[in-house]
């Protein structure tokens, strides 16, 4: 089977030297493996993503001298498959509307058992279930964000537990999940945003799969969130890949750096005559 890996940013922002670090590690494996190297444009945030961002970072990364082995390919030209996932699973009695904020959720977490720490998955704290009894049945509906029901999940999938493969350097081996970790450590996760259409959750283990790839490279804040991509894959007869999620690229106090570090970001380095190599030895590649 070729090796096939790819880069998904989202073009909300500049790319910065982390990202820079994760585009040039997947290429590079790709190359080494004599596989071929994807760029998928993750825009499902249609508020916050800009064309100018997404020019930028074509630049940036033909600059770096990578280059992708098939036409880059954009979530929001993808939203009927996101669509026709999320019919198949309330069709199923798998999700259920919620119309808890923010707000709601932390209140029903902390209300009660004052004194305790609410428990945090990938996607913070674990949702109470306080919209699960909502009724299921009609059209799926489109004014509420869509959670899935984890419980009725995991007895679709039957009894053996989701795993996934990890290469990377902190956790390499067969990974597995315990039924009661998905319950008590993950939750009833939303799989639906009623801005969005869709979730990260659900849009990229859709979109793996229609890219055929076969080894996800991406950073280690989204090891736990495997977890539940494991889970989705087996829901969807999806099949899963390998993962190596890499280290993370940080600034001076220790901070992971996020797009609003602009300072550095890559077309800066670049006004300044800094080359690909000087890149690389900064991000100790």
């Amino acid at each position: 089977m070729t090796f096939r890996t790819r880069f998904a940013p989202s073009p909300t922002g500049p790319l910065h030297l982390g990202h820079a670090y994760s585009a040039i590690l997947a290429h590079d494996m790709a190359r080494a493996a004599q596989g071929q190297f994807l760029l998928r444009i993750e825009d499902i945030d249609r508020d916050r993503a800009k064309p100018e961002w997404e020019a930028l970072i074509f630049e940036d990364l033909s600059w770096l001298g990578l280059t992708w082995d098939e036409p880059p390919i954009r979530q929001s030209d993808r939203r009927d498959s996101y669509e026709a996932a999320l019919d198949a699973l309330w069709a199923r009695g798998l999700l259920y509307p919620c119309s808890c904020t923010r707000r709601d959720i932390a209140e029903a977490l902390t209300a009660p058992q004052e004194g305790s720490a609410p428990p945090i998955g990938p996607d913070g704290p674990v949702y109470p279930g306080t919209c699960r009894n909502r009724p299921r049945k009609g059209p799926r509906p489109r004014d509420a964000h869509l959670r899935l029901d984890m419980g009725a999940a995991l007895a679709a999938i039957g009894p053996t537990a989701p795993r996934f493969t990890e290469t990377g350097p902190d956790h390499a081996g067969t990974i597995f999940t315990a039924p009661e970790n998905y319950l008590g450590g993950i939750g009833d996760i939303v799989l639906a945003r009623r801005d969005f259409g869709t979730s990260y959750h659900l849009s990229v283990v859709l979109d793996d799969a229609a890219q055929h790839i076969t080894d996800v490279t991406r950073g280690a804040d989204l090891f736990e969130a495997t977890r539940i991509h494991a889970l989705l894959q087996r829901l969807l007869d999806l099949p899963t890949p390998s993962y190596h999620h890499h280290r993370l690229i940080r600034d001076e106090t220790g901070k992971r750096l996020a797009k609003r570090d602009d300072a550095r970001a890559i077309r800066l380095y670049r006004a300044e005559g800094v080359t690909p190599e000087d890149i690389r030895r900064r991000i100790g590649l």
